[in-house]
Order: structure tokens, then C-alpha cells, then sequence
């Protein structure tokens, strides 16, 4: 499980959808996308198939992604499938949290351990303005939910975008002194087709902290106990979560990249805004081993991402992949 650069890769986000309930401006574009055909999509025994075949090689974790993946029609079921895999120690799910109120329990019940919640604003008519839907989505409601059925850490990512919710930083990092939860900001990516947002709504890493700070002292943190991802951890002094800072624009992190990326319909994307990739679907339909297939993808697996370049892929929008 050593790619040709020798990262270790045992962390695969599994896109179970390319549609999504939400219309962010920074994910996809208000019309939408051409959905793929149902046909063309992984059904959830041929999910849970790639991964039992590719567990045995070190694959550990797993983040169930979309589109939106709560969506997606028994979602508890594939994590259910999923959480009986010998070698397969944590599954995470990546969510809009529109649908955590009704779904927390049978998720947690199913097997989910954790799960991050994108949530760009905490006022209710934002969140419409960014998500471009109003389904009645409020933060705490969703986050809250999550903890009382026992799924954690819980991690919440905000992608701050200037003039549009940076003025939410410090009442976002509020959040932390009060629940035990991680807050992470993420810088805005412009990929594809999204160009109206532009390098102008970029806000910096350490600006972001630098608003952090000025409400209070910052300590360097560990974060959550659980966790696959780039970001770097601080936190108020005694407060029970933690604020974490993910930096794709201005610090790469590819040095330490696990992680490869299966789409909804069954290609093994290897860098995210690569354009690499090798088709697992067809293979597995064919009753052919996929272990050969992965070596090659990992021997192919790009040494870094081509954002800065704005080159991303051949992506159209961050939906397709599930970010």
C-alpha cells in the first residue's frame, strides 16, 4: 500500500452519489451537473466488494462522501456492509447534515464512528444564500443530533469565502469553547466550472487564525483523537474542542497524502485534482481481481496536486468527487 513516492495509503473516500441537495457556490453549479445514469453507478455490494478486496492490502479507513451521500436510499445499510469488513477500523461520513436530525441514530447504529458537517454559515438566511437551497438547515440541530446518538469526533468544516461569511469566523470558533467539537477552516478552492469565485475570496490561513486569536489565546493541539486529514490544530485554552486550519491554496500538504478516492462510478481517483485515474468498475463487473488494478493506480499516484496552476482534472465542480 506504498504509492511510488512511498506514502502509506490506507484512507479511500467512497463517493456514493454525484447529486446533492444543496447548490453551494463553491461546489457546484446552481443548474446542477449531467447526473451520471444509474446504471453506471457502484451499487453497495459492489462498494462493499472494492473494499474487501483492497482491505487485505493495508486499506483501514474510510469516508463515505457524495454529492450528498444521505440522499442516497439506505445509506445505513452500505455502512452496515461496510463496518463488516475484516481490517477496516474507522468509517467516517462527510455530510451536509441536513438529514443528521433523522438519520444520527441508524447511522450510529449501523456502525458510522464519526463524521464532518459542512457548514458555511451559522444564520439561517446565509445559509440559503450560499447553499442556494433553504431546506430548513441549522448547524447546532445537526451537530447536536450526531453527538447524542454517540458518533465522534464530530468536525465541522467551514470553507471561508471574503465578503461572503469571513465576518463568521470568530462566532464559528465560539462553537468550540462551548461544545466539544472541531471547527475547521478551509481555504476556497476555485476549481472548474465555479469561477465566480475567484483568488479574491481567498482568505488566508493565517489570517483566519489571526481572527481567532484576537478574540483569545490559542494552544497548539493534538485535535481529535480520530483522523486522516491535513489540518493543523489549535485550541482555546479549556475549551473542549478545537479549531483546525485546512490549507490546500497556501501550504501543501501533499507530502503526506493517504488517501485515494473511489467516484460513484467506480474510478480509483488518485489526487484530487489530479486527472489520473483507473476504472475499478468494469473490472469488478467482470469478475476480474482488483488488487492489480490499485498497485498500478498506486504506482501512477501523482507526487503533488496542480491547484495552485488551477489545474484540477478535469473536474467541472467539487461534487463530482466529494471533495
Amino acid at each position: 500500500m506504498l504509492d511510488q513516492f512511498g506514502r502509506k495509503i490506507e484512507y479511500l473516500r467512497i463517493s456514493v452519489t454525484d447529486r446533492c441537495n444543496f447548490r453551494c457556490q463553491y461546489c457546484m453549479p446552481l443548474e446542477g451537473l449531467p447526473w451520471l445514469p444509474k446504471q453506471e453507478i457502484l451499487r453497495y455490494e459492489e462498494i462493499t466488494e472494492i473494499v474487501r478486496q483492497l482491505a487485505p492490502l493495508g486499506l483501514k479507513r474510510l469516508r463515505i462522501t457524495g454529492g450528498e451521500p444521505t440522499i442516497r436510499p439506505e445509506l445505513p445499510t452500505l455502512v452496515r456492509m461496510l463496518k463488516a469488513i475484516d481490517g477496516i477500523e474507522d468509517i467516517a461520513l462527510s455530510t451536509n447534515g441536513v438529514k443528521l436530525p433523522s438519520m444520527a441514530r441508524e447511522l450510529a447504529d449501523a456502525g458510522l464512528d464519526r463524521v464532518n458537517i459542512s457548514a458555511d454559515s451559522l444564520q439561517a438566511e446565509r445559509v440559503i444564500r450560499i447553499a442556494r437551497r433553504d431546506l430548513g438547515f441549522d448547524l447546532v440541530t445537526a451537530a447536536r443530533a450526531a453527538q447524542e446518538a454517540g458518533i465522534g469526533p464530530i468536525k465541522i468544516n467551514v470553507v471561508v469565502m471574503r465578503g461572503i461569511n469571513d465576518d463568521e469566523i470568530a462566532d464559528f470558533a465560539a462553537l468550540t469553547r462551548e461544545y466539544p467539537w472541531h471547527v475547521r477552516f478551509i481555504e476556497l478552492m476555485p476549481v472548474g466550472e465555479l469561477r465566480e469565485l475567484t483568488w479574491d475570496h481567498v482568505v488566508p490561513s493565517d489570517e483566519v487564525l489571526s481572527r481567532v486569536r484576537a478574540v483569545a489565546d490559542l494552544l497548539p493541539d493534538r485535535g481529535p483523537e480520530k483522523g486522516n486529514g491535513p489540518a493543523v490544530y489549535y485550541r482555546y485554552p479549556d475549551a473542549p474542542g478545537s479549531v483546525g486550519v485546512i490549507t490546500p491554496m497556501t501550504h501543501t500538504y501533499c507530502e503526506t497524502c493517504n488517501r485515494v478516492r473511489l467516484t460513484a462510478d467506480g474510478r480509483l481517483r488518485t489526487c484530487l485534482f489530479g486527472d489520473h485515474e483507473v476504472v475499478l468498475r468494469d473490472a469488478l463487473r467482470r469478475g476480474e481481481p482488483l488488487a492489480p488494478l490499485f498497485a498500478k493506480a498506486l504506482a501512477e499516484k501523482p507526487k503533488e496536486h496542480a491547484l495552485l496552476q488551477m489545474r484540477v482534472g478535469g473536474l467541472r465542480a467539487l461534487s463530482e468527487v466529494g471533495g
